[in-house]
């Protein structure tokens, strides 16, 4: 009868594990969107009025995020640098292949944003950094709505589930 017992604490404790890991997943992707804004935003206004270069401009941004974000900022700063990829959307797939815990909202952002980094002139690059910006305000947005109950909604239904597991080996 313990061993009953004991197993079926084991599948309650692994589901309820489930639904507390998508809650976590989901706050991670809303984190990394926060970060992926701060940094568009920072770069919209050092590239209007400094005119930085691109490595440097991914350096200074990494400075102004944090986490994954940072992380992928700077290794596209150091492949812009060595020059292994032929343009800025080929060291942003390397960039982003080579962090591994960024966020998939924003790993697809910063994907859509490398299209446009150093292919055009300021202005150009500034609509690319809106529309990136524009594209994680609405993924933020949707993220954020009912954020609260949805995270509840995970959890409880990854214990519910577990129970009912258990109750049916029992």
């Amino acid at each position: 009868m313990s061993l009953k017992l004991i197993g079926a604490v084991l599948i309650i404790a692994c589901c309820g594990a489930v639904g507390f890991s998508m809650a976590a997943s989901h706050r991670r992707e809303e984190i990394g969107l926060r970060q992926l804004i701060g940094a568009l935003d920072y770069m919209g206004c050092e590239l209007q009025f400094h005119l930085t270069p691109l490595p440097q401009l991914c350096r200074n941004a990494a400075a102004q995020s944090g986490g994954s974000v940072s992380q992928t900022l700077l290794r596209l700063a150091s492949e812009l640098e060595n020059q292994i990829a032929p343009d800025a959307s080929s060291c942003m797939h390397a960039a982003v292949a080579a962090t591994p815990r960024l966020p998939q909202r924003a790993k697809k952002n910063l994907l859509s944003l490398g299209g446009s980094l150093g292919r055009f002139d300021l202005q150009g690059q500034l609509n690319g950094l809106e529309a990136a910006r524009i594209q994680c305000r609405q993924e933020l947005d949707e993220l954020s709505k009912d954020r609260d109950v949805r995270l509840r909604s995970y959890q409880t239904l990854g214990l519910c589930v577990g129970s009912a597991l258990a109750i049916l080996f029992l």
